[in-house]
């Protein structure tokens, strides 16, 4: 089964990468359109700008040949224009209404028809050279007088682009093999709650299946002995019915724990809340567990602290009060004392005994200024002077299935000798479903403290 979660915390670590590694590369598209279309906007601008420039200082005169036409003086209108251009890698070219170059900045003219915009054109040459263009055509009283090129080297978007591409890719390298090391360890983290789950069901199926399989098995065998015998005494058919109903009744209450432990745990619990006056509640309990502890010489009691009553919101009446479920109180209750009673022998030094202890806690100056509405705790103590808990045991006594038992495995034991091991892990979840705490106290020898806190209902 490690080879199953392996697998999965691999899966899971390259679908990390794999969906990061897609986003990045969205992303660096996305840069690598936006920084490309923004160094064209800003050469096609500066092309445009040249364009106004050179079209505002063009000298226009007569032609003296013909009457009332015009031409451009190039050497007039041009000349003073090179000095300012060679700087910023700018060519000009001046070709006459019927398209012929006249004038030209290039070295050697380059061989590209005309193509009169004013939006940038990207001109791809022989020999790979790549020029960004804008053609202008100059106009007087409707009557064309020429054409003017402005072109730009394209290597002023290659260059920057290239770079940008090369730390691109040498970013998104590097973040990919990061992302990939840490998915693996986030998978590792997310996968660890299930294999942790995993054990504990896997643990939980086996010590429920050998519950159920010894009580099923020895059912099994009485049965089967009575229909090998039906001329059997009246007496044994007699206990074997006896046998099979105690193991029965056994039964039914393992499976109405574990229905209730998954109702719980999947939180379908209906609880019917309503204000539940502990202290009467605590009562009942006492009286029906005391006939079990005086078949066992011990002596039960309840102990009630009663507080002042220092504040308004408090009164007889609702002191003792929580808001909760009276049958699962009675439950929790009920378990804890029936546990205690379990686990405590009569002595003939000291006085086996069981104290239930029921008190109000108020809470400091620092708890009020924190939560005004649960300023009150009620406190509900029940020791024993029982043999006690091992201290390696006492972080899993509310395990399921778990008892200080050495007569078992000492890695899964369960509470009591007579239950299933569900009564205290029952008890955890009704005290945490009333948002309480419940924890435990014990020495070898000594006796057990089970203390639980539920939060005081105020009317």
């Amino acid at each position: 089964m490690n080879l199953l979660f392996q697998s999965t915390r691999r899966r899971l670590a390259l679908w990390y990468t794999a969906v990061t590694a897609v986003l990045l590369l969205l992303f660096a598209v996305g840069v690598y359109f936006y920084v490309r279309t923004t160094l064209v906007d800003r050469i096609d601008d500066t092309l445009k700008h040249v364009v106004e420039v050179v079209d505002r200082s063009l000298v226009i005169q007569p032609l003296a040949e013909t009457k009332g036409r015009y031409g451009v003086n190039i050497d007039a209108s041009f000349n003073q224009n090179v000095d300012n251009l060679e700087d910023d890698h700018i060519d000009l070219e001046w070709f006459n209404p019927q398209q012929e170059l006249l004038w030209s900045t290039f070295a050697q003219p380059i061989d590209y028809p005309l193509h009169p915009n004013r939006t940038g054109e990207t001109v791809y040459l022989t020999g790979d050279r790549i020029l960004r263009q804008i053609v202008q055509k100059v106009e007087l009283e409707h009557r064309v007088l020429g054409y003017l090129r402005v072109s730009h080297p394209w290597f002023e978007v290659t260059k920057p682009i290239n770079q940008l591409t090369r730390d691109l890719i040498i970013g998104i390298s590097l973040m990919i093999l990061s992302v990939g090391g840490i998915g693996w360890l986030l998978s590792g983290i997310a996968i660890e709650p299930i294999q942790v789950s995993y054990s504990s069901l896997k643990q939980f199926t086996a010590d429920a299946s050998h519950e159920l399989r010894n009580p099923i098995a020895t059912i099994q065998t009485n049965v089967q002995m009575a229909l090998a015998y039906p001329e059997a005494e009246p007496q044994l058919q007699q206990r074997q019915l006896q046998i099979i109903e105690r193991l029965t009744q056994k039964l039914g209450r393992l499976v109405n724990d574990l229905l209730f432990l998954a109702r719980v745990d999947s939180g379908i619990a209906q609880l019917d809340w309503q204000a539940v006056p502990l202290d009467a509640l605590l009562i009942d309990v006492i009286e029906e567990q005391r006939i079990a502890a005086t078949q066992k010489g011990l002596f039960l009691s309840l102990r009630i602290v009663e507080p002042e009553i220092t504040t308004e919101n408090l009164n007889e009446e609702d002191i003792f009060t929580v808001q909760g479920d009276w049958d699962y109180l009675s439950r929790l209750f009920t378990n804890l004392i029936a546990n205690a009673i379990e686990h405590t022998e009569r002595q003939e030094a000291t006085e086996a005994s069981i104290e239930v202890e029921l008190a109000l806690i108020k809470p400091t100056s620092k708890s009020i200024r924190v939560r005004e509405d649960s300023q009150h705790k009620l406190e509900v103590k029940v020791k024993d002077n029982g043999k006690g808990i091992p201290e390696d045991a006492l972080p899993h006594i509310f395990d399921r299935f778990y008892r200080a038992d050495p007569a078992r495995s000492p890695q899964r034991q369960i509470d009591t000798p007579t239950g299933a091991g569900l009564g205290l892990a029952i008890a955890k979840a009704i005290v945490e479903n009333h948002q309480g705490n419940i924890t435990v106290e014990s020495v070898l020898e000594q006796g057990t403290t089970f203390t639980i806190t539920l939060p005081q209902s105020l009317k």
